[in-house]
């Protein structure tokens, strides 16, 4: 089979025909594809699934290997700080069928609230990290990848950053699975972790990571024979690659494959010839400091240049131009490069991120922001679409930290602003996520918050995933359906108000006035499809009545509603959704819908 791949799909085809019995997840930009591929995948000895959050899906993972399946649990890296208290127990009990456990890193950021750096995480956890720099390269470690894993009975971290995940490349391999027998669970004292086995267990441990050392030392690659070694790793290899065109009889370059446990040898014969090291990697320096460490321990000295002395910036995305620059930067001194070398790039225009046209999200803010128009409120914000309820000019989203956060932060503040009225936003995804126990938390010490759940039926900002609220699982199949009214019903909560936010916009402002008016622990759950689900055949214009106010634009910030070149006010019938929320805020009724696009 020759096929054009993306990185993410790239890992699943390669599970999936290196036998993998149970991949499970939670959807995360960029991790997302490598579940929505393996779901179209299926035999007898295959289960994939949409877990409710990453700690759950790393633990049902977990079981399957105990069983001795293969198995793969999905993530980008945030969820894998959801899933680090399970993970760092397994790397003390260790396992039985191979697993991977797949995060997608984003340095950048570009859909992320943090840039973390997982080979770190893999220090921290004493485990081995591989991390490769191409879409083919991912193909080719998963299969090594298992057999590490079930050697040494221990999960392996599949670490990829967004350029990976998510860039394309022509694979030629066979699209034939080797099915993996399923042992079945054998009962053994060492699955029961208690303290006199941990401490037996992390010996252990740290022996297999000095056996495996030079084992994962052969991923390494070795490339040319210049004085100036430059060490790198993931994508930044390519970057490298290409920064020194035109002068690579100057240059080598060590590519770290396996980014913990380092191999000491290979680190060694790399230098011994070297004049300089220079270390690119994006995020932490992670390579620069495990290489500087073995050549302090080995009493050898080279000149070093990367993050710790400022040639190479710790945050941000690196490539191609920026690391032309630090090579140039670096290297000026000996003029062995030249500024002609160099290409200036055009800057990309920026642009504000904002919800999408006709996005129901929209419609629930303003419909609260204007229900408490006189109060005293601070919005928590949650981590998903409707974090954009923080962009002007909705203005709803005060704080925003991590994934159910808004739900808890929110009884902090009522702890201390007890005469303010705080409301929390929470997506339904995240809700089922982490913001049930949040919810509890306040039913249980009696917080005083209002919690509005923006059900848009879907996970809209990773691509549409199911969840519970849903009731569809990852294939299509009917699951079982939870209703988050009587979730919340069923905690012992009374006040629970369903509002569509497509509903007239004055009544629905109206009801929620009057809810939040109880100035009790209240629950409003906002739900309407996702507007990239629902297409009407109808779209709304700007008639002659239009005085050019800009009501329309100032009060919602709808993407789809523009001024031209003559400040005239349009609406764009490709972008519009028909969600007719600008109807609601146009004093000269200046905006008519318009049935048949």
């Amino acid at each position: 089979m020759k096929k054009v791949l993306m990185g993410n799909e790239a890992v699943a085809y390669s599970l999936y025909i290196n036998g993998v019995n149970v991949a499970v997840g939670y959807p995360g930009t960029p991790s997302t594809e490598v579940i929505e591929t393996l779901k179209n995948f299926s035999d007898d000895h295959f289960y994939v699934e949409w877990s409710v959050n990453e700690k759950v899906a790393l633990e049902i993972a977990a079981g399957a290997s105990l069983a001795g399946a293969r198995s793969v649990v999905t993530m980008k890296q945030v969820g894998l700080n959801v899933a680090a208290d399970p993970l760092l127990s397994l790397s003390i009990i260790g396992i039985e069928g191979g697993m991977i456990v797949f995060v997608a890193d984003d340095p950048g950021p570009h859909s992320s609230q943090t840039e973390q750096d997982t080979r770190n995480f893999a220090r921290f956890c004493n485990l081995p990290v591989f991390d490769p720099s191409s879409p083919k390269e991912a193909f080719s470690l998963v299969k090594e990848a298992y057999e590490v894993s079930e050697k040494y009975k221990l999960p392996v971290i599949f670490r990829m950053t967004t350029r990976v995940c998510h860039s394309n490349e022509t694979l030629e391999f066979e699209f034939e699975r080797r099915k993996k027998e399923v042992t079945g669970f054998e009962e053994r004292p060492q699955w029961v972790i208690l303290p006199g086995l941990s401490y037996i267990k992390h010996v252990e441990l740290e022996e297999k990571l000095t056996e495996m050392k030079s084992e994962l030392g052969k991923l390494n690659i070795v490339e040319g024979d210049g004085q100036i070694g430059i060490v790198t790793s993931g994508v930044s290899y390519f970057y490298v690659k290409e920064a020194i065109k035109g002068f690579e009889d100057l240059f080598s370059i060590l590519k770290i494959t396996v980014a913990h446990p380092i191999d000491d040898r290979t680190i060694l014969e790399f230098c011994a010839d070297k004049k300089m090291l220079i270390f690119i990697e994006e995020l932490d320096p992670v390579v620069e400091e495990e290489t500087k460490l073995v050549l302090f321990e080995n009493r050898i000295y080279i000149p070093t240049y990367g993050k710790r002395n400022g040639y190479v910036p710790y945050a941000g995305e690196l490539d191609v131009d920026k690391v032309k620059r630090i090579i140039f930067d670096i290297t000026k001194e000996e003029g062995l490069l030249l500024p002609r070398t160099f290409i200036k790039a055009p800057e990309i225009p920026r642009r504000q991120s904002q919800l999408c046209a006709g996005c129901p999200h929209r419609s629930s803010f303003l419909i609260v922001k204007s229900a408490c128009k006189g109060k005293d409120v601070i919005y928590t914000g949650d981590i998903g679409c409707y974090t954009l309820g923080f962009a002007k000019p909705i203005s709803a989203t005060h704080t925003c930290l991590c994934m159910g956060a808004s739900v808890t932060m929110a009884q902090g503040l009522k702890i201390i602003e007890n005469k303010k009225k705080i409301v929390a936003f929470i997506g339904d995804s995240t809700f089922f996520h982490s913001g049930i126990t949040g919810l509890v938390n306040a039913y249980y010490n009696r917080h005083n918050i209002t919690v509005c759940v923006l059900d848009n039926l879907t996970t809209g900002m990773t691509g549409f995933q199911p969840h519970p609220g849903v009731g569809q699982k990852v294939n299509g199949e009917n699951g079982q359906r939870v209703e988050i009214a009587d979730l919340v019903k069923g905690m012992g909560i009374k006040n629970v108000l369903i509002i569509d936010p497509y509903d007239n916009f004055d009544l629905c402002v109206q009801k929620v006035r009057e809810f939040i008016e109880k100035d009790e622990l209240s629950v409003i759950i906002f739900r309407h499809k996702c507007a990239n689900l629902e297409k009407n055949n109808y779209y709304y214009r700007i008639n002659e009545k239009c005085t050019n106010c800009k009501a329309c634009i100032s009060a919602t910030g709808c993407p789809a509603i523009g001024e031209d070149e003559n400040k005239n006010i349009f609406i764009d019938q490709v972008l519009c959704n028909a969600c007719g929320l600008c109807t609601n805020f146009c004093p000269n009724m200046a905006i008519e819908k318009v049935v048949e696009r």
